[in-house]
């Protein structure tokens, strides 16, 4: 079965001047529906129908065929049903004889041969005459006649509720040979393919030109992270949170299926995910999702996996990584740490702090004297279990008078197996996975945190704040110091309860401190730092 592809491409565009051949990241607007016909696998030739000598020059640089159309086909108020009939014509005359004749308007440049091949299929396996490329926008839509509006639905319902309603694009209009008239492609027997909305776009206007470079622009990028108790949640919050800010590329998170506290997370995010069993999965997964960007936010890595990734994935970057690979890595993200490593592709340090949402558009409250709030939070797992210590110690004590503590517990931690339960006799309130934080932490007046990314929250929230370390590699973070409102008691582990509580009391008692470790807080710009990130991920000119 032989199938024809026509192009139809006049030179006399006013909307966007030159607008065929006009430059589309990098390469002319007609090139990308000549080159998604010429991979099809089923398509025979390409044919570009003009007037124009220019448009037929870069036509042939791409390899399509030329029909040159008279005037009287070019005009603004002639349609393409003349012009397709026009060029099968032109071609056939030079011999043969085409089954199919498809027409691809060059306005529909994120079309993919994917796509196009599918329809082929479509059209073929069901013996259509005519199949269109259309988009499903369903919406409750009205509409007029003689003055009066009415609307054009039975039932008002939730867009998801609605029937399908198909917007035809520019991108194919498939017939069979003897459909294909002076006036018309449209044959008895008619059905339409849906096609994803990225590739629907047709470019009628600028705004619809910018639409598109943004689309061809968009980058595809994996984030891999694990979450689990020993580990802690602090890397699934980041690459969570980076993947919402990258609204504009298409993303991917990766995770172990053994760790489940942060697979759950992940799938509470509705961000596109995917499991792997072991490290020997992430082969296939690149395969599958070519992507342009990996992001690795797994701890140390080697320089051998590095180099491995870099040889299936354009640009490599890691986050709070002091392994070997960091010297092969593109670039290497450690907001935790400050000057590990003078390597160029290193930024380090809380410049480099990615604040969730919430952060972003929560405000701390004024400074109190008194202390009538403390939270505890220890992550999304608390490894050491150091809620447990602080619970125990709190319930001897019986609180203190007319303080509230309130356990922040996350997602990875079981209170009931821990026995850490309310107290209200005491003033002491459990609060498991809370879904937004900064209520807490916008009325608290003391915290007490493990040494992980808690820290800059605490900081962009202006908390002063008591800390603990999780484990050794926690102690190496080196912002939770006295210069940004942190009184660092060391290893949870080594801790004595105490020694904490005697800290608690000192703070309560001493607004004077509270007040300078608040307002060393409040000199932390830590709000700029997603921008920053982003702009290393993508590759961008990074901001000061």
């Amino acid at each position: 079965m032989d199938i024809l592809a026509i192009i139809p491409a006049r030179g006399g565009s006013k909307g966007i001047p030159k607008k065929n051949i006009r430059l589309l990241g990098g390469k002319p607007l007609i090139s990308y529906a000549i080159e998604t016909a010429k991979c099809s696998r089923y398509v025979t030739n390409v044919v570009v129908s003009t007037d124009s000598r220019e448009i037929a020059e870069v036509g042939m640089a791409y390899g399509a065929e030329i029909v040159y159309r008279d005037e009287n086909l070019s005009s603004d108020m002639v349609t393409l049903d003349p012009v397709i009939f026009h060029a099968l014509g032109e071609v056939e005359k030079k011999g043969g004889h085409y089954d199919v004749v498809i027409t691809m308007q060059p306005t529909s440049p994120t079309l993919s041969t994917k796509t196009l091949d599918g329809a082929i299929e479509y059209f073929l396996n069901g013996g259509y005459d005519t199949v269109l490329s259309v988009v499903n926008r369903p919406h409750l839509c009205w509409g007029k006649k003689g003055g009066e509006v009415y609307p054009l639905y039975e039932k008002r319902l939730n867009r998801q509720e609605l029937p399908p309603q198909y917007f035809e694009t520019g991108g194919f209009v498939i017939a069979k040979h003897d459909v294909v008239r002076r006036d018309s492609r449209i044959g008895k027997k008619i059905s339409v393919y849906e096609v994803p909305e990225r590739e629907s776009i047709d470019i009628d206007d600028e705004n619809d030109w910018l639409l598109v470079e943004h689309a061809l622009n968009r980058k595809k990028i994996i984030f891999r992270a694990d979450g689990y108790e020993k580990l802690g949640m602090g890397h699934i919050y980041n690459c969570i949170t980076l993947a919402y800010s990258m609204l504009g590329q298409k993303v991917l998170l990766v995770t172990k299926a053994s760790a489940q506290a942060g697979l759950r997370k992940i799938q509470a995010s509705n961000l596109p995910y995917r499991i792997i069993e072991s490290e020997a999965d992430i082969d296939n997964i690149i395969s599958d999702f070519q992507p342009d960007i990996w992001v690795n936010d797994c701890l140390n890595t080697t320089a051998e996996y590095i180099s491995h990734l870099k040889e299936l994935v354009p640009r490599v970057i890691t986050i709070e990584d002091l392994g070997t690979g960091i010297e092969v890595a593109d670039a290497v993200i450690n907001a935790l740490y400050t000057d590990q490593h003078t390597l160029p592709q290193v930024y380090s340090g809380h410049k480099y702090v990615c604040l969730r949402d919430e952060f972003q558009m929560t405000r701390p409250k004024e400074f109190s004297a008194d202390v009538k709030n403390i939270i505890i939070m220890f992550g999304g797992t608390d490894p050491s279990n150091l809620n447990k210590m602080v619970y125990d110690g709190l319930v001897a004590k019986k609180g203190i008078a007319g303080v509230n503590f309130y356990f922040i517990t996350g997602i990875g931690y079981d209170c009931g197996k821990n026995g850490v339960v309310s107290h209200p006799e005491y003033n002491i309130f459990v609060c498991p996975d809370v879904p937004r934080v900064t209520k807490y932490m916008q009325m608290a007046d003391l915290a007490i945190t493990s040494q992980g990314r808690t820290i800059f929250e605490l900081a962009a929230m202006c908390v002063p704040s008591i800390v603990l370390s999780q484990n050794e590699r926690e102690m190496s973070h080196t912002f939770a110091k006295m210069n940004n409102g942190f009184i660092n008691l060391g290893l949870g582990s080594l801790a004595s309860f105490e020694g904490l509580y005697n800290t608690i009391l000192w703070l309560v008692n001493t607004p004077v401190i509270r007040k300078d470790m608040y307002g060393l807080m409040r000199k932390c710009k830590l709000r700029s730092g997603i921008s920053r990130v982003k702009q290393i991920i993508l590759g961008d000119e990074i901001d000061d």
